[in-house]
């Protein structure tokens, strides 16, 4: 299902049309950033790590129930834009974030919001695993805990169990959930922590690079996994493997030296591109 709706150009200009793009360097996003029925919204989003600008004047909706994958060069400002979602960057001395993002209407940079429960409701997994240094069961329930969602102890196991079954990790491990989290395999470990992010029911769910350091197997079932999270979830995934955005993503976005390029469906992207820079990046040419 196409969650696209006609591009609206941003303020700086954005070219629309692909026969002016070729050939030509950045000079304004291009593609159907907007989304009918967007979960978050982003308008105009530059991050500064002190005097210098890391990403320039990003637009981009993420819609209910898909995946948007972020693709580009090392160092492009994918990852940086992804932990903007959840005010990751807080935590980075020197980091400025300007522009607007939005979760369901609600602006997430409000000096009045408290951002524990909004890293609930915009979860991360990281590139490396990294499960807490507690049993199975403890690392699940631990979010739960925190943020009060379950009453009792039955409560708790059920949604542990839940949480396991989602993340396709329940048959492994229900006969050691007194076990370590560290004590699994890389790949288990990562579901472990996709179940650790589901247990506090977010709306979005965001990953960075979650199968760089896992085996090709492993990132099969990562990548089953995505795609059926997706139905209760949205989910933005920064990613190096072209490959793999193009088998979990149902819409992919382009970054290069801070801007947004092109974003559009991801058949589109990968054999249709419309600009110059993101047919070079997808061809091999650089990159």
């Amino acid at each position: 299902m196409s969650t696209t709706v006609e591009a609206v150009a941003p303020d700086t200009g954005a070219i629309t049309s692909s026969e002016l793009a070729k050939g030509r360097a950045f000079e304004g996003t291009i593609g159907a950033y907007t989304v009918a029925d967007a979960r978050m919204v982003c308008r105009g989003v530059d991050v500064y790590y002190d005097d210098k600008q890391a990403i320039t004047n990003v637009s981009l909706d993420i819609a209910k129930n898909e995946v948007v994958s972020m693709i580009g060069p090392s160092g492009c400002g994918k990852s940086t834009f992804l932990r903007c979602l959840n005010r990751m960057n807080d935590t980075i001395p020197g980091c400025r974030v300007t522009g607007t993002i939005k979760l369901d209407g609600v602006d997430v940079y409000d000096r009045k919001l408290d951002v524990v429960p909004l890293r609930a409701q915009v979860g991360m997994v990281f590139q490396k695993p990294n499960p807490f240094p507690k049993s199975i069961y403890e690392n699940i329930a631990y979010g739960p805990r925190i943020h009060g969602i379950t009453n009792n102890k039955a409560e708790l196991d059920e949604l542990v169990e839940t949480s396991l079954r989602k993340a396709g990790l329940w048959e492994e491990v229900k006969d050691r959930l007194a076990q370590p989290g560290t004590g699994l395999s890389g790949g288990q470990q990562q579901r472990l922590c996709i179940a650790r992010t589901i247990s506090v029911s977010p709306e979005v769910i965001l990953m960075d690079e979650p199968c760089s350091a896992l085996d090709p197997i492993a990132t099969a079932k990562i990548e089953e996994l995505i795609d059926e999270l997706r139905e209760n979830y949205s989910i933005a995934i920064v990613t190096h493997s072209m490959q793999q955005a193009a088998r979990v993503s149902q819409r992919t976005a382009y970054f290069h030296l801070g801007d947004l390029v092109e974003v559009g469906e991801t058949d589109q992207i990968f054999t249709n591109p419309h600009h110059k820079l993101t047919e070079d990046y997808i061809t091999g040419r650089f990159g």
